[in-house]
């Protein structure tokens, strides 16, 4: 069972984003179980502890919010099932952490639908009947907060095709992905605990957001991480010794090239063209146009993390 916590139409943007913040929504769940290549557990633990509310605005997101009417459309027009609305934002009454704003509902059905739009880049993602996991357990979240036993997901690949993938629910996954949020929100969301670092470039990004500022001079006891420091050491030598052997094959190939631009094979095409960079000379101009840039100088500030051998 779920109830309606908010009325969404006509809601305000930054409401409904502070709306967001109270729970683990569709879009959270692929990165809660690490499957979103696109976000982590730090990250919506950032989104969800944080005082701002930030969001991504970028023209695939533009082109996916703009694109949603057209894909309802188009399943509409593909299935001959009638979707409308829902205009509120849901959560569930045994696990109210749990919350959804979904895309449409299925009109005579036990079911909603997930619009989706996708770069042709992509679309192998989604061969063979496949769903992208993350999309999938968005649906599956959906599902375990109205508790409709269906949900449809639709997908424009731009310039491609349409595609069309229905999920039924599944007790086992639906049960492991609620005692994944339920962790997620109990253990470290609530008490503010950060999860642990996953190497993503998200979860860089995410540690030099919560720990923007530092104290000149200041100097801690460096403990317990001797061997894994050393583990980076014996990575970074391997790193530089794969390098130079992909800069060999590559030298080679070169070399077989010549002055010719392209060589295929049966299984590879490789290019090696001219490409002519404009590049702004900002030394000079700083030297030439010193009160002009000092005018246009933008200074950002950011953290640099070294090792050195002691």
């Amino acid at each position: 069972m779920c109830k309606i916590i908010a009325k969404t139409k006509d809601m305000p943007r930054e409401e409904w984003l502070k709306l967001r913040k109270q729970g683990i929504g569709g879009s959270d769940a692929g990165a809660v179980c690490g499957v979103n290549p696109y976000s982590s557990p730090m990250k919506v633990f950032h989104d969800k502890t944080s005082d701002g509310t930030e969001e991504i605005d970028n023209e695939a997101v533009r082109q996916g919010n703009d694109l949603e009417d057209y894909v309802a459309q188009r399943f509409m027009e593909a299935t001959g099932k009638k979707v409308r609305r829902s205009n509120a934002m849901y959560c569930s009454e045994e696990h109210p952490f749990m919350i959804a704003d979904v895309d449409r509902l299925v009109v005579g059905e036990d079911a909603g639908l997930e619009c989706k739009t996708a770069s042709a880049y992509n679309a192998d993602k989604w061969k063979d009947g496949e769903i992208p996991p993350h999309y999938a357990l968005q649906c599956y979240h959906y599902m375990a907060v109205t508790g409709k036993k269906t949900w449809y997901i639709a997908a424009v690949i731009l310039g491609r095709e349409f595609v069309c993938r229905k999920l039924v629910w599944d007790d086992a996954l639906i049960s492991h992905l609620i005692e994944a949020e339920k962790s997620f929100w109990h253990n470290h969301v609530v008490p503010g605990i950060m999860p642990e670092p996953d190497g993503s470039k998200i979860c860089d990004e995410v540690l030099g957001k919560y720990f923007r500022t530092v104290e000149k001079e200041s100097e801690i006891a460096l403990e317990g991480f001797d061997e894994k420091l050393g583990r980076r050491e014996e990575i970074l030598a391997q790193m530089e010794k794969l390098e130079e052997e992909k800069r060999k094959i590559e030298q080679e190939v070169k070399l077989f090239m010549q002055g010719s631009e392209r060589a295929s094979s049966g299984k590879y095409r490789v290019s090696w063209g001219s490409v002519d960079t404009a590049r702004f000379d900002t030394k000079r101009f700083k030297e030439e146009r010193p009160e002009l840039y000092r005018d246009y100088a933008k200074v950002s500030s950011s953290r640099r993390f070294q090792v050195k051998a002691a």
